[in-house]
């Protein structure tokens, strides 16, 4: 379908696609330091990738979800870590605009703004004269420490005695940081804990998760713009899983780097290349990184052709997007493991890129959104006839 986005979806690959030498030629210093190297993160900025989900109004691109998920593919074939860290500033950068007209211009007077989020409601929100007061810890808090905002979830109660989810956005210099990341995937993407200790929020930055799972969003900036008419799920599925397929294909990139002049150690193949082993080792991985990309393009294509025409989504639907995730990570994994298989013990060098970007693709793996199990099981059970086991659709 058409690109839906102020910059040509090409010249957003395009420019992706240049940052990818810088990318991998700073992802062991990004390792290193457990958040972005300083150049990773003003090459990101300087692109103007960043603005592909902040809106029009406010300098952004509104890109559609086909252009987001190429691009942030692209730049995983780079550095696993910096796309990640980037897919949940495009994530959180959408959510913010849903705020109300105030906020959105408070926090997108810079269209480069860097805004990080979590979906997990593990804080209290405590009203209030004039909002509330939030406290809590969020963990896995993905570049908090080079962002300006955190929106995260939260809870806060309801006149009937229960409680209601909802997202508290916060300048990151009212947060304490734990610096508590020491991992041996995504190690540069910085996803230490933060923590509220008795934040006053004001009211207009406090927003109801419920329309923003369910898909409606009565305060969004413009209630034409394609880029809110889907469900928060599809869109944040589609967004994260665009970086296994990425990863996939580094993958692929890094063993045909290493390929010429290799050969195969207590065997008489002088050249690893001619070995009719190796003939299947990459087939097979390029047949699991092309899966992986049918999964995440397909409901990215559905988001947009949905958002098109303001078609509801249904339960099938939901879950057939959440199913797609969990074959694209699961398809992508394959795809690393087959081909770091294939290379050797010298890949287990630093300097080689294969050996990070199989501890990537396992992280990416064993996120509790992302779990290829998990999401197998949640449409699995919705084919069987019984109802969901999560609101998080």
């Amino acid at each position: 379908m058409d690109t839906v986005t102020t910059l040509p979806r090409a010249e957003l690959l395009r420019r992706a696609a240049e940052l990818g030498p810088l990318l991998r030629n700073n992802a062991q210093a990004s390792e290193e330091q457990r958040r972005l190297s300083i150049e990773t993160l003003e090459a990101l900025g300087g692109s103007g990738l960043l603005r592909m989900r902040v809106p029009r109004s406010y300098g952004g691109y509104e890109s559609d979800m086909r252009t987001v998920a190429e691009v942030l593919a692209e730049l995983a074939r780079g550095d696993g870590s910096a796309a990640w860290t980037a897919s949940v500033w495009l994530i959180s950068s959408w959510m913010v605009g849903l705020f109300p007209d105030s906020v959105r211009a408070e926090v997108f007077a810079d269209p480069d703004v860097r805004i990080s989020g979590i979906l997990s409601p593990t804080a209290m929100a405590t009203s209030v004269d004039g909002g509330y007061r939030v406290n809590g810890k969020w963990s896995f808090n993905t570049g908090c420490l080079q962002s300006d905002w955190n929106v995260n979830a939260a809870v806060r109660p309801t006149p009937d005695g229960q409680f209601e989810p909802v997202m508290v956005l916060v300048p990151m210099s009212e947060l304490q940081v734990i610096d508590d990341w020491h991992t041996t995937g995504m190690r540069g993407s910085g996803s230490v804990s933060t923590v509220a200790d008795n934040v006053f929020v004001p009211e207009d930055r406090v927003l109801p998760m419920g329309p923003v799972i369910g898909g409606a969003h009565p305060l969004q900036q413009d209630p034409s713009a394609p880029m809110w008419r889907a469900p928060f799920m599809p869109i944040a599925c589609m967004t994260v899983g665009a970086v296994a397929y990425g990863l996939a294909q580094a993958a692929r990139d890094a063993f045909l780097t290493r390929l010429p002049g290799r050969k195969i150690t207590y065997t008489d193949y002088d050249e690893q290349s001619a070995a009719p082993l190796t003939h299947l080792q990459v087939a097979g991985a390029t047949l699991r990184v092309d899966e992986a990309g049918f999964h995440i393009l397909r409901t990215a294509d559905r988001i947009d052709a949905k958002a098109a025409t303001g078609e509801p989504w249904t339960i099938e639907e939901r879950v057939q997007a959440r199913l797609d995730l969990g074959a694209a990570c699961l398809r992508a994994k394959e795809a690393v493991d087959l081909l770091a298989g294939a290379s050797g013990g010298s890949s287990l060098q630093l300097d080689v890129p294969i050996q990070r970007i199989e501890r990537d693709i396992k992280a990416l793996n064993l996120h509790a959104i992302m779990h290829p199990d998990t999401n197998f099981e949640l449409y699995g059970r919705v084919a069987c006839g019984l109802a969901p086991n999560t609101q998080y659709l």
